[in-house]
């Protein structure tokens, strides 16, 4: 679902009664949610699926549940327990690859140090696979989306583009390298990275997913109540989704995310491709973090030296103002 159409769907509904116990809730734009259960502890929960991106089972099971623990790494929390949540035609698809899905998503969860203790399968039309996942965190640590302030430098930790290079593999326009590649960079957990960005050196943090690069970006902005100001390279873009978006190959989701940041982007004169790599339909992209600006040379020295980052880029910096980024 588009972030217009998400934005209508949540306005319609009453605000939950509050409760103290709840830091991050329905009333905040955030990863996931976090309810307090003691001084020291804080439950931090989140749920997330979609349909295949990719042909192999395994390969979509360790994308999807990567994706899903993606919105704790986010939070600053330490994963602990998942659940399956299953869609599956399994009167059409053999239940072999309903198995090599799920080994995929267990596979994935143990590398994260949690673990699997159950789930839900439904029969429908096309399979879905995700996880609702739990993590913990120490109340006091909690990283939001609201927090940037002026002068922080903005950092991601994997390259963009990986919805506009889908859609080509199902185009067949795409290098089997460059999928492979594509598959490794989704399916790499943000452990190391959220360990590099943690709380006492970033002041927001967020994950690159559905919303794009930009949507993510304004999200951040737009709850800190500031600006963001981009210098564009080439650098940022995952192998083979230039070419494919100077042809005009993207996901209807990158079209709907131009459309609804028309009024939040000054583009400054971007070569259209630009705005369909920046505002991709990404799955299981990486962190996007505002790092104190005394703190950036300590973490991109951290980041490059651990081999389980696929990328440490600085992309702009965080500006006063209005929720409006700059593109150069």
């Amino acid at each position: 679902m588009g972030p217009e159409a998400l934005k209508t769907v949540l306005s319609q509904l009453p605000q939950p009664k509050s409760r103290k116990e709840v830091l991050v809730g329905l009333d905040i734009i955030d990863d996931a949610g976090v309810y307090q259960i003691n001084e020291d502890q804080a439950l931090v929960q989140t749920i997330d699926f979609f349909t295949p991106i990719v042909d192999d089972g395994r390969d979509f099971g360790r994308i999807a549940a990567a994706n899903a623990l993606s919105d704790l790494y986010a939070m600053g929390a330490e994963p602990i327990t998942a659940l399956n949540v299953v869609g599956f035609p399994s009167q059409k698809i053999p239940l072999e690859i309903l198995g090599e899905i799920l080994r995929g998503g267990q596979e994935k969860v143990e590398e994260a140090g949690a673990v699997l203790i159950g789930g839900h399968t439904v029969d429908d039309d096309e399979p879905k696979y995700g996880l609702s996942a739990t993590g913990l965190i120490h109340p006091q640590r909690i990283i939001k989306k609201g927090g940037a302030r002026p002068g922080d430098v903005l950092v991601m930790t994997k390259p963009i583009g990986a919805g506009i290079l889908t859609t080509g593999v199902k185009g067949e326009m795409v290098e089997e390298k460059d999928t492979q590649n594509a598959v490794e960079i989704m399916a790499k957990l943000n452990k190391a990275g959220a360990k590099c960005l943690n709380f006492d050196v970033v002041n927001a943090m967020t994950d690159i997913t559905g919303f794009g690069l930009m949507g993510h970006l304004f999200e951040m902005m737009q709850a800190s109540g500031t600006g963001a100001r981009l210098k564009i390279s080439s650098n940022w873009f995952i192998d083979g989704s230039e070419v494919l978006a100077q042809k005009g190959v993207v996901p209807g989701g990158t079209l709907r995310n131009i459309k609804f940041l028309e009024n939040n982007v000054n583009w400054n004169n971007a070569p259209r491709h630009h705005k369909f790599l920046l505002c991709d339909a990404m799955t299981s992209g990486g962190l996007l973090a505002a790092v104190k600006p005394d703190k950036v040379g300590r973490v991109i020295k951290e980041l490059e030296k651990d081999a389980d980052v696929p990328s440490s880029i600085i992309i702009g910096e965080v500006i006063s103002g209005e929720p409006i980024i700059e593109v150069f």
